[in-house]
């Protein structure tokens, strides 16, 4: 091979006469179809692959490290693979995490030692979904990527922190690829309508009806590419050539919102849907709940958050709130959707309005802590229950005082923790809400003189 030239990524065999047709007939969907294969081609990532971007200039030394693409769907983790595999002409090999076991590793592995013995260059070793990575897998390549026998590059859409033990992610650099921009939607679209291989002397469309698909595909370039190709087919059916903004808003049923239950994005969403209850703002707990609701989750995981924020974060400061998400929740179980919506919301509003506080929440862990530290304490005897005339010999309940025989229903004085632990507070109310009469309340009772 000539120097200079790029070597086409070893994924497959060139294409034959039917796999030929198949792409020129378009019976390989449009985003594999115009796939870049040059690194000026790759949209958006300017910081990655731009001109002083940290890939570019490792390829401009000459050299690829092992790697982490790290990023949500459709923002051009494979496609990045196969460019860089191909600008410092590698063979690629595609590993399954799912379904690879230790011989395809053995096997690969084999492969690669010999491509480099006779000069055949590096192999990349792409695993897709690496978050589904096992430990036995992590284990058998970690060797080899160490002293250089394959470069690895794998893509995921969960934080890599999580799922590749430390030993292997100490090896990779781990880029953040974010979500497409509309702009760069648009530009992946101008370049598929103008492929050959992609809908040339096809159909055109104008810049709203970019726009309005790029809008659509919520920055997953994947998905605006299929809706492109949709929005084609439509075209066609109709005998038109264009694609304008009135057919591609006509789309906007095949458009979902970009969430995965199970992965990093569910947790960020519900991790902001707490936080603007607990920073007492209605309008945005309202919104996350919504975009929790709206990408699939289940209703009854929604509810079982609130009921535990209800006394996490605002406790007896509004008592109240736990027993309106108790009623939610009881609501929405015989109403389900659509009306079970009406009953979480009035409840994830009442949340965020509510007076807060985590004194319940710092209580019971105060009380676990000392429990750790001091074991278990004998119980104080006058608390001690006392059924049989030899315990109430052995002195069982002597001393207890009845506080309803007390003046004010109070017994000043008495004490109810293990001696070790006499006079410790666990439970400091705040001066919010309802603990603020509760705190006032409790000085009293005490005799103390000054707030916490």
């Amino acid at each position: 091979m000539p120097r200079g030239m790029a070597r086409r990524p070893a994924l497959t065999p060139a294409p034959g006469l039917f796999e030929a047709h198949a792409r020129r007939t378009g019976d390989v969907p449009l985003a594999e179809r115009v796939r870049p294969g040059r690194l000026i081609d790759v949209a958006g990532h300017e910081k990655l692959v731009g001109q002083a971007g940290p890939l570019s200039r490792f390829l401009a030394a000459g050299r690829l490290p092992s790697l982490v693409l790290w990023g949500p769907p459709g923002s051009g983790k494979t496609t990045l693979a196969h460019v860089l595999a191909s600008c410092v002409r590698a063979t690629f090999v595609a590993f399954s995490a799912v379904l690879g076991g230790i011989a395809d590793v053995r096997a690969i592995v084999e492969a690669a030692r010999s491509r480099r013995a006779t000069g055949h260059g590096i192999t990349v070793l792409f695993v897709d979904e690496s978050h589904r990575f096992n430990k036995a897998q992590q284990d058998a390549f970690l060797p080899h990527v160490e002293d250089g026998a394959i470069t690895l590059i794998g893509a995921t859409t969960e934080n890599p922190s999580f799922a590749l033990n430390a030993a292997l992610l100490s090896r990779c650099q781990v880029y953040r690829l974010e979500a497409h921009a509309d702009e760069s939607l648009v530009s992946v679209m101008r370049r598929a309508i103008a492929h050959p291989d992609g809908l040339a002397g096809r159909v055109s469309a104008d810049d709203e009806a970019l726009a309005a698909l790029a809008s659509m595909a919520r920055g997953d370039a994947r998905r605006a590419l299929n809706l492109l190709e949709l929005a084609a087919q439509e075209a066609e059916k109709c005998g038109r050539s264009a694609i304008d903004r009135e057919l591609a808003t006509s789309l906007a049923g095949h458009a979902s919102l970009l969430y995965d239950k199970s992965g990093e994005e569910h947790y960020n969403v519900v991790s902001a849907f707490i936080k603007s209850m607990r920073g007492s703002d209605p309008d945005a707990a309202v919104y996350w709940m919504m975009r929790l609701l709206e990408a699939g989750d289940d209703p009854l995981f929604v509810l079982r958050r609130m009921l535990i924020f209800a006394s996490e974060d605002i406790g007896n400061a509004d008592p109240r709130a736990l027993e309106l998400t108790v009623a939610a929740d009881a609501s929405f179980r015989r109403l389900g959707l659509p009306e079970g919506l009406y009953p979480m919301a009035q409840a994830a509003l009442y949340l965020a309005c509510a007076p807060k506080s985590n004194a319940a929440n710092l209580a019971w862990h105060r009380a676990k802590e000392r429990i750790a530290e001091t074991g278990a304490l004998p119980v104080p005897m006058h608390l001690r229950n006392a059924p049989t005339q030899l315990m109430r010999d052995e002195g069982y309940g002597q001393g207890y005082r009845y506080a309803h025989d007390e003046v004010g229903g109070y017994a000043r004085g008495a004490t109810y923790l293990p001696e070790a632990l006499a006079g410790e507070r666990y439970y400091v109310p705040t001066a919010r809400g309802l603990e603020a009469k509760i705190g006032e309340w409790l000085r009293k009772l005490r005799g103390d003189t000054e707030e916490p």
